[in-house]
């Protein structure tokens, strides 16, 4: 593909704002008959029978190809004005889920400021499905020093029983190693004698599937996977998506690299950030255009699951739902999935990767795992409102830009809207406390002097 500049791409617009903010928000062209239910959202075909499933081998599990990752709840304020989740919205829309043939949750005790596994077990309950009617997957999230000893660490699996309101674990996962090389390995889950233990609780029942998240430090991944024979790993959870299928950079990264060691394997592949935190389904107009001359009816976000979805050692692939209109738009996508031709999967892996990456986002997925701040910033809230402004347009490169003051007064207006004044990018010490909890390995203070300077010389007038 011929290179182009970022400029000259801000210059071409061929979709409507409509269009743009129907793929914002990941729903679907015009799929429905006009009508809108009482909660605002459109009464479309979405089917109940037509879910794709994928088969654990090794445990003979009929697993639906969409997981619920229980990790963006929808939030409501409770009475000192506090954001709490949104329990009722949470109980409609797992049974909803259910209902049209969702049956793989995830969770962990660190999402949802560590509110996630008892909203999960709420939710459930009420949903009046018996227990054998889904699974659910959960993890040993002891980040932190003071959690790392083999007590504390029995005890976080314990809670999660207890919120989650059952007796065993489907799925339970080691969280998110990789972050740190092998120092953290060791200090969570091999000196204390922690995974020993779980190896008994899977032996004994109460833990079905064991395996491990990654991120990080390759080294890492391939440790764990050099040792597949002592440890028998039933699952492995990856990142993987067609912007980063082939990273030749970091293979820590690279979707296909870990995707294809673990099929070397037969190990069943569990799908993370499928969206890049959702950034795959909010991107720059000019890409919305490039899709909809592929596909008018088809949403943005459609294309990253059918891309993921396709890859065959796949068992699940996990969205963070946090509204109807994004459960429906991927129920439809896999009610049932229409795999991918070669042709589309090229166009993606290659013509729409460079495209997407022609834009200077930054590498945030708003996980959150780098919150809180000691200093109080909101590192997330900076680097969205950031990487938003830059889909839109409104990050001027200097201040000959066609739409120089337009832009500025977009990006400085909206800043001081989504981020308290305490809380922004000039607030940064540089303590480096954030970096290490980064699943994407940003080198966060960097980025956020880079927000900093950015927004200085937009106040100033020097950009």
């Amino acid at each position: 593909m011929k290179d182009i500049t970022r400029r000259d791409f801000l210059k071409v617009s061929g979709t409507t704002a409509a269009t743009a903010a129907l793929a914002s928000c990941g729903v679907q062209g015009d799929n429905t008959d006009g009508k809108v239910d009482y909660m605002g959202h459109h009464e479309g075909p979405v089917p109940t029978d037509k879910m794709t499933y994928r088969i654990n081998p090794k445990q003979g599990d009929k697993v639906s190809i969409l997981g619920y990752g229980w990790m963006r709840l929808p939030n409501t304020k409770d009475a000192d004005g506090k954001d709490v989740i949104d329990q009722e919205q949470v109980n409609r829309l797992c049974k909803y889920a259910l209902d049209h043939g969702v049956n793989y949750f995830d969770t962990s005790p660190a999402y949802c400021r560590g509110k996630s596994e008892e909203s999960l077990g709420i939710a459930l309950e009420a949903s009046g499905y018996p227990r054998d009617k889904y699974f659910i997957a959960t993890k040993l999230s002891n980040f932190s020093p003071s959690q790392y000893s083999f007590e504390e660490g029995k005890a976080m699996f314990e809670r999660s029983l207890q919120f989650l309101k059952t007796d065993y674990i489907d799925y339970l996962l080691l969280h998110s190693i990789g972050g740190g090389g092998m120092g953290p390995v060791h200090q969570r889950y091999l000196d204390n004698g922690l995974l020993d233990w779980l190896m008994e609780q899977r032996e004994a029942g109460r833990i079905r599937n064991l395996g491990f998240s990654f991120h990080g430090d390759v080294a890492v991944y391939d440790w764990a996977l050099a040792h597949h024979d002592q440890y028998h790993w039933d699952f492995v959870q990856i990142q993987a998506n067609y912007v980063d299928w082939e990273n030749e950079q970091d293979k820590g990264r690279s979707g296909k690299y870990l995707y294809e060691e673990l099929v070397k394997r037969d190990i069943p592949v569990v799908i993370m950030e499928p969206l890049l935190g959702g950034r795959l389904s909010k991107v720059p107009d000019h890409v919305v255009a490039h899709f909809k001359q592929r596909k008018p009816e088809d949403s943005v976000a459609s294309w990253a699951f059918r891309y993921i979805g396709s890859k065959p050692a796949v068992l699940t692939v996990l969205s963070g739902m946090t509204y109807m209109e994004h459960l429906e738009d991927n129920l439809r996508t896999y009610s049932p999935l229409e795999p991918l031709t070669e042709e589309e999967q090229e166009w993606l892996e290659e013509e729409t990767a460079t495209l997407i990456k022609s834009y200077p986002t930054i590498d945030c997925n708003d996980c959150k795992y780098c919150m809180p701040c000691p200093y109080g910033l909101d590192i997330p809230g900076i680097f969205v409102h950031y990487n938003k402004c830059v889909n839109t347009g409104n990050v001027p490169e200097s201040q000959q830009a066609e739409n120089y003051q337009k832009a500025r007064r977009a990006f400085l207006v909206g800043y001081d809207r989504s981020v308290p004044k305490l809380r922004q990018a000039d607030h940064c010490v540089g303590c480096r406390e954030c970096v290490p909890h980064c699943p994407q390995q940003l080198d966060i203070p960097r980025e956020l002097q880079r927000v900093d300077n950015f927004v200085e010389k937009l106040k100033q007038g020097t950009l």
